[in-house]
């Protein structure tokens, strides 16, 4: 069986192209940022902490993994705390280019093995009404970076270097081996 190990549902839309059969688990884990950690090892280090966290519990299956960092010159983005934060993320990202990171982790009879995706992403430059507009309407204040690409921030990309689906948090294009696992 394949375990996803996540409770995001842009994660269970996106596997569902793969895997029409799964089940969810979701790991309890401290996901802070140790102390001196690059942030672009951040993902890696989560999602397999995620993993391996769902695979103690259920050792027959197959479990994957996700976590996604948007970082912008070497500092993590996180989900902002309050408005004011969420409004500061977009006033910083505007008219510049970022990184989101997606780590992957995939648990199974042949151990723990991960990777992590890059996508940059440039954001046209945003006036502060489409600001305050977005942080009003609560799109994005739940995610990495302050944004839902999926959702009315896909209008803020200028550009996409990389994967739209490892911007939404699952690079579903590198997990072809799911669907083997799942036969």
């Amino acid at each position: 069986m394949i375990v996803l190990a996540s409770a995001s549902p842009r994660r269970k839309e996106l596997l569902r192209l793969l895997v029409p059969e799964f089940v969810v688990d979701v790991p309890d884990v401290d996901e802070t940022r140790l102390p001196g950690e690059p942030v672009e090892e951040l993902a890696e280090r989560l999602a397999r902490l995620k993993a391996r966290t769902v695979a103690e519990r259920r050792p027959a299956d197959v479990v994957v993994a996700a976590d996604t960092v948007v970082h912008l010159d070497g500092e993590e983005l996180g989900k902002p705390r309050d408005p004011e934060e969420h409004r500061q993320f977009l006033r910083r990202l505007s008219g510049r280019s970022h990184t989101v990171s997606t780590g992957v982790a995939i648990a199974g009879r042949d151990g723990l093995r991960s990777f992590v995706d890059r996508t940059i992403v440039d954001f046209r430059p945003l006036d502060e009404d489409e600001i305050a507009r977005y942080v009003a309407e609560g799109d994005g204040g739940d995610k990495a970076g302050g944004y839902a690409i999926q959702g009315g921030a896909i209008g803020f990309a200028r550009n996409l270097h990389g994967s739209l689906a490892t911007v939404v948090g699952f690079p579903v294009h590198l997990l072809g081996c799911l669907r083997a696992e799942s036969q």
